[in-house]
């Protein structure tokens, strides 16, 4: 009997009888690759479970479990939960399987059996990274495997207390022909330590390949099946690491961990705001400080603007980093029509400096006052920081949480402020920073005025 095949898209998941050149769903190009079609095994955590009236329903504590890395920590709300599943993904050579040692090194130091299993290096390659970072524990197992089954069955004879996968995409299961890293193998691994973990209570990681375009590689269902989804980022040729939460079934989302990558290893940043505004320029045009929060933490970064005179006659660039494009297209078009300056002929770049991205409202008065500064060739004074949200009437409105921000600020020896007049009301002002100057501008005209 001839054996079925399917056709499966391996960006999206989409699946046809045929072969198709441009998915119909992701509509990208050569990404259907045939693959066996194996009857899957339905499986859950067994239970004889009843529909229960919401009221009568008890809320039990999640219990933490402390890695020992603060900035981690932070990042998963308070520690990690029993039976939780962990997605890491991060561009190679970022320094996701240094950290997941690291934390396999701070729980096997509390006494936790840890069993860390790599499917792209050999146990002499993991021996010589741990020997750096100073692993020095006799809980932590290491195991070089690619097969599902395989890892399964060594990890129930172990029975440990945390799990580590390394990397997900390496893992195949012996149950389907198709190669390692596509959306069948991808799935059923995920589905594996998924139930296993749920099943014995074990906190879980697995590290996941991204695409070029920065998104988690394998099928969408993958960060569905997943409790917790967090990014590594950075530049390589920078010792900075920042990890970010996408999504967090345990805790709040958008937190931010800040690491500094050393010869011994990954260390937590204790002040992230003075990182990203050490390296500032006094006394420059188109240097500007604002807060941002990422989630419960404020940051202080700098925003940049660079104007020159564009080569390009009739097609002047715009070019961000770290800000919203078309954000900032709206922010230029209001200063032209509600300042009355012009850039049809000049050059504008903006940058965050860093390496941070910005996406909350409450940055665009830094941006234009960035923009003016470097317009003006006037450097905004150094201990100023800048808050407030612009409406396309040049109006700035109130951002929130601004106290948090301000004493942020404050505590890094910043002595003035430009923020929204709305926020300044006659109930906020008795609440916000004793010994800093704050001002309130209505709309742009009046902040640019006070500025210079």
């Amino acid at each position: 009997m001839k054996e079925k095949t399917i056709f499966v898209c391996q960006n999206c998941g989409y699946q046809s009888l045929k072969w198709l050149g441009k998915c119909p769903q992701c509509f990208e190009w050569n990404t259907m690759l045939e693959e066996k079609l194996e009857k899957e095994e339905r499986r859950g955590i067994i239970s004889v479970a009843k529909p229960i009236p919401f009221t009568e329903i008890k809320m039990e504590e999640e219990e933490r479990i402390q890695t020992g890395l603060k900035e981690f920590d932070r990042v998963l709300g308070g520690g990690t939960v029993k039976g939780s599943l962990i997605l890491i993904g991060g561009e190679p050579g970022i320094g996701k399987s240094t950290l997941l040692l690291q934390i396999g090194k701070a729980f096997a130091s509390r006494g936790k059996k840890v069993l860390y299993v790599s499917g792209e290096e050999s146990l002499s390659q993991i021996k010589i990274r741990g020997e750096r970072i100073g692993i020095r524990v006799d809980s932590l197992f290491l195991l070089s495997e690619t097969n599902l089954e395989r890892i399964i069955e060594e990890t129930e004879k172990l029975k440990p207390d945390i799990f580590i996968l390394d990397s997900i995409q390496t893992i195949f299961s012996s149950k389907f022909s198709s190669p390692p890293g596509s959306i069948s193998q991808v799935r059923e691994v995920a589905n594996q330590v998924f139930y296993y973990a749920k099943s014995n209570l074990i906190p879980s990681f697995i590290i996941g390949h991204i695409t070029k375009d920065g998104t988690l590689a394998g099928p969408k269902a993958l960060e569905h099946i997943v409790d917790v989804v967090l990014f590594f980022e950075g530049d390589r040729n920078h010792q900075y690491r920042v990890l970010r939460v996408f999504k967090n079934r345990f805790g709040p989302v958008s937190e931010l961990g800040v690491f500094e990558m050393r010869s011994e290893g990954l260390i937590p940043v204790q002040n992230p705001s003075s990182f990203f505004i050490e390296e500032k320029v006094s006394n420059e045009p188109g240097s500007v400080i604002f807060c941002t929060l990422k989630g419960s933490r404020p940051l202080l970064v700098e925003i940049q603007a660079l104007i020159s005179s564009s080569p390009f006659v009739g097609n002047p660039r715009r070019m961000t980093v770290g800000l919203d494009h078309f954000r900032t297209s709206m922010l230029l078009a209001i200063i032209e029509k509600r300042l009355g300056y012009s850039f049809s002929g000049d050059d504008i770049y903006l940058n965050v400096a860093g390496g941070l991205s910005i996406e909350e409202p409450a940055s665009d008065l830094a941006v234009v006052a960035a923009i003016v500064s470097s317009l003006k060739n006037k450097p905004i004074s150094a201990q100023t920081i800048i808050l407030g949200e612009v409406g396309l009437a040049g109006e700035i409105r109130s951002i929130i949480q601004l106290e948090i921000r301000l004493k942020e600020a404050f505590s890094l020896g910043f002595k003035k402020a430009l923020v929204p007049l709305n926020n300044l009301s006659e109930s906020n002002k008795k609440s916000l920073i004793e010994g800093m100057e704050i001002y309130g501008a209505k709309n742009i005209r009046e902040a640019i005025n006070i500025l210079f």
